[in-house]
């Protein structure tokens, strides 16, 4: 990471210097606020993170309970989760804690003894076979716990108001804050105590039964299946032997998915309950544990649980259903004041280990914009394509997750083939990994006539990262590890051959990227230009590379070394990102959005192209 271009730092990098609404930023809540962020659940508590990176705006984030999130009841990581959370800074300390998922196993019954179980496949999981992040299990506390330290040391020092409750809000046509949002503190001295905010822009990440979503009138659609589980956290003896590895079971007794967690000895376990009556009126959710345990014994059969110490235990029946639309205006009726993220907007089972991963995708794909439409840099217009992007990746979600949940609830006799589940899980590993997510075009992802020039970086999905070398140093590292969630836009020019066609290009380029640059801002400030060579490194003469790849930073005006980068392998790695990503020798530029995903694919030649995208996306500084 970068670090003392403002001056000599001995403390913890990570913690920046406080910076406009960081600085003496008021205890209480204030009458007025840009941003108010309803729930520190995964959507917010990222929000916040990705806000703090926008000292300009003052952000307000609540939360009805009195502190941090001691349980969580999700668990599942998912690759680009972990990618996401390298972003923000955290990826490597959170991956050593988590349990990492290196394989899942299936068991089915024993056809010579239907009444037991035996293990039919195993599998090596997803995980690091699609990306170079891993699929990790770790409890939503600790998800969030690192969310709030990236909020809190961010520049803007966000963190959360707890034990205050939202009570309802209206929206205004005008007035410069005109949203008006009721709340109500629930604890502390203040307990009863209602009062009236505004912001300009509200989120709800309130989950579930969003109070948000039915201040705005939107509503749920979609329903419950007849079909309930127990899931329980649990310390355990067992004799079954894959108790440290995930599994999916299906045995005539019913169905089991079983998840190792971290710390090297809690389970999660989902029970399968079977199918709900139509008049049960939801009473399956009071199932006790004893019954759930017991369940648990009989699907496990020939091996069994003494459960220790059931940490968290809960009875869902599944759901699978979206919100109308995830902001408060009709399509094409003007622009958003609103918002819903997460649980808010769509609920599905846990089984397929999405809730909280989409749920950051929903915060991290709109932090950016409301940052660079309250600073300024973007037109209002922005805004409208959060619900245009995020809506159809949770009807997808809940198409997946409706399959996969139909298939894990099947009985032995409506399985033909036993290899189907396994087959299915791994065919469909991108899906559920977060790499399928592909955005279609719009003012912020252009057209794909310039595709052949990058076939491994499609258009709409996100930058996937491959090793280069740094020139300066000839250390190699992924070149999109580099981008932090700091709300500012990647450029990543591939030169040709020579590098002449670069240079040009980085000569007409720089006063196009200065136009949407404030003054007295560092020329990377808003989009962050990145050189990558064919070349070897030792080749490469850092110093002569043009101004746009060897800016001076900070108030000291510090040459940054760490902008020219070369494909060439070197003794440390044998990838040639060119090969890697199928990406034209005769160079070419690929633009990425600050939530990582690709947003332009050009030549070196066409800058007018890119001036053109650039003006659709930016307001001149």
């Amino acid at each position: 990471m970068q670090f003392h271009h403002h001056g000599y730092v001995s403390q913890d990098p990570r913690i920046v210097a406080a910076v406009g609404t960081g600085i003496d930023r008021p205890t209480d809540l204030p009458d007025e606020t840009d941003v108010l962020i309803v729930g520190s659940g995964p959507a917010g508590m990222l929000l916040a993170a990705q806000m703090s990176q926008f000292p300009g705006v003052t952000t307000r984030i609540i939360e009805k309970r009195d502190g941090r999130l001691v349980l969580g009841q999700a668990d599942g990581i998912q690759p680009r989760s972990v990618e996401t959370f390298q972003a923000f800074g955290f990826a490597e300390r959170i991956t050593a804690e988590a349990y990492n998922i290196g394989y899942m196993n299936f068991w089915s019954p024993d056809p010579e003894k239907p009444d037991d179980i035996i293990r039919t496949t195993r599998t090596e999981d997803y995980g690091l076979k699609i990306s170079e992040f891993p699929h990790l299990i770790v409890n939503q506390a600790r998800v969030l716990d690192y969310f709030a330290e990236a909020a809190a040391d961010g520049p803007a020092r966000i963190v959360p108001d707890y034990g205050v409750e939202f009570a309802g809000l209206s929206v205004h046509v005008e007035g410069e804050y005109p949203v008006e949002v009721q709340i109500r503190y629930g604890a502390g001295p203040r307990a009863g105590e209602e009062r009236t905010i505004r912001a300009k822009y509200v989120v709800g990440c309130d989950g579930a039964r969003s109070g948000v979503r039915e201040s705005i009138g939107r509503t749920h659609v979609g329903e419950f299946s007849a079909h309930a589980w127990g899931v329980m956290d649990v310390l355990v003896n067992t004799d079954f032997p894959d108790w440290r590895t995930k599994c999916a079971i299906n045995a005539k007794a019913g169905n089991i998915l079983h998840i190792p967690r971290e710390g090297g000895y809690l389970s999660r376990v989902y029970v399968d309950l079977g199918e709900v009556a139509e008049d049960d009126n939801h009473q399956v959710r009071a199932t006790p544990i004893e019954t759930i345990i017991a369940k648990a014994n009989e699907i496990l059969h020939p091996y069994s649980l003494d459960v220790k110490e059931v940490a968290w235990s809960s009875v869902y029946e599944v759901g699978h259903r979206v919100t109308d639309g995830f902001d408060d205006v009709a399509e094409g009726s003007g622009s958003p004041r609103v918002f819903l993220a997460g649980d808010a907007c769509h609920t599905h089972s846990a089984k397929a280990g999405q809730g909280m991963n989409v749920s950051m995708q929903d915060g991290f794909n709109l932090g950016w914009k409301l940052g660079s439409v309250l600073m300024a840099r973007s037109p209002e217009s922005l805004l409208s394509t959060y619900s245009a992007e995020r809506q159809p990746v949770a009807q997808q979600l809940i198409d997946f997750d409706r399959e996969w949940s139909s298939l894990m609830a099947r009985k032995p006799e409506e399985i033909s083939d036993p290899q189907e589940l396994s087959n299915y899980y791994l065919a469909t590993a991108e899906f559920p990994s977060g790499f399928m997510t592909q955005y279609t075009p719009s003012a912020i992802t252009g057209s794909d006539s310039h595709q052949e020039l990058a076939v491994g970086f499609p258009l709409g999905k996100r930058f996937k990262s491959a090793e280069v070398v740094r020139v300066c140093d000839g250390n190699v590292m992924h070149l999109g590890h580099h981008a932090k969630a700091d709300g500012r836009w990647r450029v990543y020019a591939f030169a040709d051959a020579s590098g002449a066609r670069l240079a040009e290009w980085a000569s007409a380029a720089a006063p196009v990227i200065a136009r949407f640059t404030p003054a007295d801002a560092d020329v990377d400030a808003v989009i962050d230009v990145k050189a990558i060579h064919q070349q070897a490194f030792e080749d490469i003469d850092v110093l002569s590379a043009p101004p746009l790849f060897l800016p001076k930073t900070g108030p000291l005006g510090l040459l940054d070394w760490e902008k020219v980068y070369t494909a060439a392998p070197n003794a440390w790695s044998k990838t040639d990102i060119f090969d890697e990503r199928e990406l034209s020798r005769d160079g070419l530029v690929v633009v990425v959005r600050p939530d990582q995903y690709v947003a332009a694919v050009l030549p070196l030649d066409a800058v007018a192209e890119f001036d053109e995208f650039l003006s659709g996306v930016f307001l001149p500084a």
